[in-house]
């Protein structure tokens, strides 16, 4: 089921919905505080491996801006500013589009864009960051009671409450994408079905074509899906062609942001989260907050990070790198798909990443949010 978790992640970084309900040009106009006068660029992410286009150039003056381009299908769109770190992904669900904002507040909250898909979305990201700080406490109190000798009986609850936490993230993204309004949406959430159960994907899929009949990118999403489901079970892949928990992970060389080869194979003896991703993939560069926190939390207990870039410019690589605050090392053929860390690994859509115990050996592969704090916590006691 790995090929199908993989293609709606591949769908979340390129995807260009239509929707015949949104036909022409948008306009965005925008109020960011606290911003310098700059250049902000309007930006389209695509079903391919294309590098996003920027579609409208504008010029902030006093926190004020205003961009268009042509939209005839409902897509991701990001706004991207010259001078400052990271940017702002939205949806193109209405003609007009207004944007607020603060630099100064970093809240996931704070931005503003005033569509009903946005509210949306927007809605859907703070439900699933308040489950995360309640994972994060409950591992932290499972860390402390660890630490406290004869305290099984204490320390079995809340193993007992971590395992409903996660059920119950589960079974809001499954409700979720089961009633929200918005296809667009719908499909972004679909990139977090990483931790379910195939069967129950299995069972939301049919309802999202019943609900939007018109989407004609839903409807190409959900062909090629039930043909991966179909497919599935038919594909035997050779044993050991494709490493799995418990195997060794394959060696990589590749050159890092100074052009000197670096070798995954150079971290031994720590923990590893080999992390796959791509400057040009939102749903990697929405990841990456998770990842650096993460990091912080854990780089004194052994363990660190391998970025792996399936990017082609290094400069926009680079870039990113510095943008998100990708304190690790990070490697790259720059060959994009042809990378050779896709058929070493097998994987088939990014964000993905692999997690090796100090050996070398895969402990755990794909983990996403909450999944990531979950295992690290279990891992680095």
């Amino acid at each position: 089921m790995k090929n199908i978790f993989a293609f709606i992640f591949l769908c979340l970084c390129f995807l260009s919905c239509k929707d015949n309900k949104e036909k022409g040009k948008f306009i965005l106009t925008g109020n960011i505080k606290n911003v310098p006068d700059q250049k902000v660029y309007l930006e389209q992410l695509y079903f391919s491996d294309k590098s996003p286009e920027v579609t409208d150039t504008g010029e902030i003056k006093n926190g004020k801006f205003s961009v268009t381009t042509n939209a005839t299908e409902e897509s991701l769109f990001r706004i991207r500013l010259e001078k400052n770190e990271g940017g702002y992904y939205f949806i193109n669900d209405a003609e007009k589009i207004d944007f607020n904002a603060d630099l100064n507040n970093a809240d996931l909250g704070a931005p503003v864009f005033n569509t009903k898909a946005n509210f949306i979305l927007k809605n859907f990201l703070l439900s699933l960051d308040a489950q995360r700080k309640l994972a994060t406490q409950s591992n932290a109190k499972m860390e402390e009671l660890r630490s406290v000798k004869n305290n099984d009986s204490a320390l079995n609850i809340e193993v007992a409450r971590q395992n409903e936490l996660r059920t119950n993230y589960n079974n809001y993204i499954s409700q979720f994408i089961d009633t929200t309004s918005d296809p667009v949406v719908a499909m972004f959430a679909l990139g977090y079905t990483q931790g379910m159960d195939p069967k129950e994907i299995k069972k939301i899929i049919p309802g999202l074509e019943k609900r939007f009949p018109q989407h004609q990118g839903l409807k190409e999403l959900i062909v090629k899906v039930n043909t991966l489901f179909t497919e599935e079970p038919q594909k035997v892949k050779p044993v050991n062609s494709v490493p799995g928990i418990g195997s060794a992970a394959p060696d990589i060389t590749m050159p890092d942001i100074n052009d000197k080869p670096f070798s995954l194979s150079q971290l031994k003896g720590k923990y590893v989260l080999v992390d796959f991703w791509a400057s040009w993939c939102g749903p990697c560069r929405g990841e990456n907050p998770n990842i650096v926190a993460a990091y912080k939390k854990y780089k004194n207990k052994n363990f660190t990070i391998l970025g792996v870039s399936l990017d082609e410019n290094k400069e926009a690589w680079i870039k990113a790198i510095k943008n998100d605050n990708l304190s690790w090392h990070h490697i790259s053929d720059l060959k994009g798909w042809n990378s050779a860390s896709v058929p070493l690994y097998g994987f088939d859509g990014i964000p993905y990443n692999v997690l090796l115990d100090p050996s070398g050996k895969i402990i755990a592969m794909g983990l996403r949010d909450i999944n990531l704090h979950q295992t690290l916590a279990e891992v680095l006691k």
